[in-house]
């Protein structure tokens, strides 16, 4: 959660509702919450500026976009050194097939999500767009079958001993 911003009840059903359709109104949303359509636009825009809501995002379906197949890659980067990591980074996340990077901890150095038309296209991307970078180490491939939406996230419980201490 950012730095000193308090959130009541109000302000976590607003997030629970908005992460499960960012399109609703501010009038539905303030009648599901109870409160004037003006208190919920200003508890919104509150939101926004801490830095607790970041922007909303089209979800789009790949399968429907010619990309029906999905893979996870674990990428291992030698030397992992900051002058290879960024331009890689930036290289990952500008092919259309990228949808996630993760930068991990452990024995592979990044886990990208991406969607592809098949697995011809799949060889493809890892054969050119992977392993025919020097920095890259190895490349392990890891097929979606399927895949499940889970949320929505909010702060942590507080724990029992937190609320009596």
């Amino acid at each position: 959660m950012a730095e000193g911003v308090v959130l009541d009840p109000v302000d976590l059903h607003l997030l629970r509702l908005l992460q499960n359709d960012a399109r609703t109104t501010y009038r539905d949303l303030a009648a599901q919450v109870g409160v004037a359509p003006s208190t919920c636009l200003d508890r919104v825009t509150r939101l926004r500026r801490s830095g607790v809501i970041l922007g909303h995002r089209l979800k789009l379906d790949p399968a429907k976009l010619g990309r029906g197949l999905q893979a996870l890659l674990s990428v291992q980067v030698r030397p992992h050194r900051r002058e290879l990591v960024g331009p890689f980074v930036e290289r990952i996340r500008a092919l259309p097939e990228s949808l996630t990077v993760f930068h991990l901890t452990g024995p592979d150095d990044y886990l990208v999500h991406v969607a592809v038309a098949d697995m011809a296209d799949l060889q493809r991307l890892v054969l050119d767009e992977f392993t025919a970078r020097r920095e890259v180490a190895r490349v392990e491939t890891r097929l979606i079958f399927q895949q499940w939406d889970c949320g929505p996230i909010l702060p942590p419980s507080p724990t029992p001993s937190a609320q009596t201490g």
